[in-house]
């Protein structure tokens, strides 16, 4: 399905032969990164699978279907831990349907699960399951990908707690008015705390208790070493304990100025586990309201955190099993293409080594055209890769997206074919955008062919391009910063895409089309190239109903963004003699091509295998016209650091980066230095020559 067109490959037979060696040993290494990632797949499966049986919460996953309430409308529990039963009190539940469960409950827990499955969005929640009569502490998230219909399920039995805290609420919502009595009678405060578990005091406004139950006073000795009753003052008791004396003052003081509020604090003491206490205070007023003093209650929850830390330890676990899942999908996808790629470059050598040995030269043509068009594609593949990782080299430029497509417009055409009408709405007074512009038109026609193999039976094609003002909201439903930007849409009257294809749809090697017509590769490309510009791309599609495909670009600010570039014509004339170019790359049949390309075309050639030795070169009396350089370099140099160190004592010294990605070390502040360019292995041996030609015209070198 791709349509990227790159430059054809002519080289000689010793550099397909490196070719072939350089892919050979690169084929090798992705099948080892394969099998380490399938060991650490199971690996990780193991972790899981332990982890699943022993936790104390209940664990279960369930997968939604299409019922006779409609679509999506039940549930399945396709797997359960050990503890499910435990917690919930239903045994036996894996291949229960929720509806068949519990049936007068069931709407209620679909609405709930069923959200987490719409929007992905992980929720925590309390309910009563009323079938078991138990309260529950529930945690559910969707299982990526969306396209399973899959939600997972950790909870816990807190019915005992849940108890106890409408006890406490009960208490809480009463105490004021009980306490008030309490006071104005003396005789009954004692009796309505000391009943519970909950730490109870009541302070007046010097600090001095009012009252305090015995679980408080009794928590209160263990932390500080005193024990508390009526009529003490807490700031006394504590004056040989600064530190805790001022902690205790200034949250008794929020309360005793009016302030009711909720506070988590820490305790602990030597040889014993710390613990957690959730802190409630409220002021204590009269009948009148004016203020008595202040009350707090508080109880331990140490055990509710630990539960909930090891809930999301569950939750990660599970993660990071889908991650290594979605890493070995993606090995196996590169290993796959390029073993393919890989046959058929090799195969083609030998039968070409072979055919030179015997003399049959007129059939090398065809073994050299097979080679050439095998590497051409695995130069694709690479490229669509580096596409996805945002880590290719970009030219961007000032660009009028509204000219791009009109220019773009009848190559369109051509391509989708006559069954498919096309219609291109340009929006007046359209800003320009900064972007490589090429790249942008292979996405365009990427997203064309997409949209025409949508529409098998014909229908529209549909190009807009317009200003887009993003606020803080729909900027966010973009994945974007808010602000201005040049919106390009192309929409189709086809099939549509389900919610999973949409939520898989820029995952490299994911393809809805047949084998063999499709690699999996022209979406994920087409993002990865608008977010490493700045951009994002965005799906609207219902099926039956046609796709709308959006790439949002940031809006350029500069000048003179109306104006393409222009290219200098190549010089005719071949270069004197008397030209030198230094070659730096560590390995070695690449520095032997681009020896051989250059002094083929008249140019003085010297080689260099790291950046320090490049330096010693250029920092000697030889004159050296112009420096092409790898960006990756071995010796604790790069390519850009040696360029720089060049240009300290020849300033005007021409550079050509030659790189396999965009490394952040060629970019300084956003671009490049005057006289220096970008050039992206792999590249044709003619691409090559003629960027030195127009190099070394452009200028005499630095002598």
């Amino acid at each position: 399905m791709d349509s990227i067109e790159l430059e054809d490959l002519q080289a000689r037979l010793k550099a397909l032969e490196a070719e072939n060696a350089r892919l050979k040993a690169l084929g090798v290494a992705v099948v080892t990164e394969r099998q380490k990632a399938e060991t650490a797949l199971a690996e990780s499966e193991e972790r899981y699978r332990t982890l699943f049986n022993s936790i104390d919460e209940g664990f279960c996953i369930i997968e939604f279907f299409d019922g006779p309430h409609g679509p999506l409308s039940d549930y399945i529990h396709v797997e359960a831990n050990p503890a499910y039963t435990q917690h919930a009190g239903i045994p036996n539940v894996v291949g229960q349907k929720v509806r068949e469960m519990v049936p007068d409950e069931a709407d209620g827990w679909v609405e709930l699960y069923g959200g987490v499955l719409r929007t992905g969005v992980p929720i925590r929640f309390e309910r009563e399951l009323v079938a078991t009569g138990r309260h529950l502490e529930l945690a559910a998230f969707r299982v990526e990908p969306a396209s399973r219909l899959q939600v997972a399920v950790l909870f816990q039995d807190i019915t005992s707690r849940k108890r106890a805290e409408r006890e406490l609420q009960h208490l809480n919502e009463t105490l004021e008015a009980r306490v008030v009595a309490a006071v104005a009678e003396r005789n009954v405060f004692a009796d309505l705390v000391e009943g519970t578990d909950a730490f109870v005091q009541v302070v007046a406004p010097d600090f001095r208790w009012l009252a305090i139950n015995g679980a408080s006073a009794r928590e209160f000795h263990r932390i500080y070493g005193i024990l508390p009753k009526v009529g003490d003052n807490m700031l006394e008791l504590l004056e040989d304990q600064p530190e805790h004396r001022e902690a205790i003052q200034a949250v008794w003081s929020r309360a005793l100025a009016g302030e009711a509020f909720v506070e988590t604090a820490e305790f602990g003491e030597v040889g014993r586990a710390r613990r957690f206490y959730e802190m409630r205070f409220n002021s204590l007023r009269d009948g009148e309201g004016r203020l008595l003093g202040a009350y707090q209650f508080s109880y331990d929850v140490t055990d509710r955190l630990r539960e909930q830390a090891r809930l999301r330890e569950a939750e990660e676990a599970l993660r990071q099993s889908q991650k290594m899942e979605a890493v070995g999908q993606l090995t196996g996808g590169i290993a796959h293409d390029f073993n393919n790629l890989l046959t058929g470059i090799i195969g083609s050598l030998e039968l070409l080594q072979t055919r030179l040995g015997q003399g049959r030269l007129n059939e090398i043509d065809r073994y050299v055209t097979a080679a050439q068009g095998a590497a051409r594609r695995a130069a694709a593949l690479t490229h669509r890769l580096l596409a996805f990782s945002r880590r290719q080299t970009l030219d961007p430029r000032p660009t009028d997206l509204n000219r791009l497509v009109m220019g773009m417009e009848e190559l369109i055409r051509r391509t989708v074919g006559p069954e498919i009408a096309l219609e291109v709405v340009t929006a007046g007074g359209l800003w320009a955008t900064l972007i490589d512009a090429s790249q942008l038109e292979n996405a365009l026609l990427n997203l064309c062919i997409n949209a025409r193999d949508a529409m098998p039976g014909g229908g529209r094609i549909t190009i807009e391009t317009a200003n887009r003002w993003l606020d803080e909201h729909g900027a966010g439903e973009r994945d974007l910063s808010p602000g201005q930007y040049v919106s390009l849409c192309v929409t189709d009257t086809g099939t549509g895409m389900t919610p999973g294809v949409i939520e898989r749809a820029f995952d490299p090697f994911f393809t809805t089309k047949p084998i063999g017509q499709g690699t999996g590769l022209g979406l994920s490309m087409v993002y990865g190239f608008v977010r490493q510009s700045g951009g994002q791309v965005r799906i609207y599609s219902e099926v039956g109903q046609g796709t709308t495909m959006c790439l949002y670009l940031p809006r350029h600010y500069g000048k003179d963004s109306d104006k393409p570039p222009v290219t200098p014509a190549r010089a005719s004339l071949r270069p004197q003699a008397s030209h030198t170019i230094l070659v730096v790359d560590d390995e070695p049949s690449i520095r032997m091509l681009l020896a051989d390309a250059l002094e083929e075309i008249g140019f003085n050639v010297v080689e260099a295998h790291d950046g320090p030795a490049g330096l010693n070169i250029l920092q000697s009396d030889d004159r050296i016209d112009l420096l092409i350089t790898d960006v990756g370099l071995p010796g604790g140099m790069n390519g850009r650091q040696l360029a720089d160190a060049a240009r300290t004592t020849i300033p005007a010294l021409k550079v050509l980066f030659i790189t396999g990605y965009a490394e952040n070390a060629i970019i300084s502040s956003g671009q490049l230095a005057p006289g220096m360019q970008v050039l992206t292995k792999p590249f044709a041996v003619e691409s090559l020559t003629a960027r030195v030609l127009d190099m070394i015209r452009d200028g005499t070198g630095p002598g």
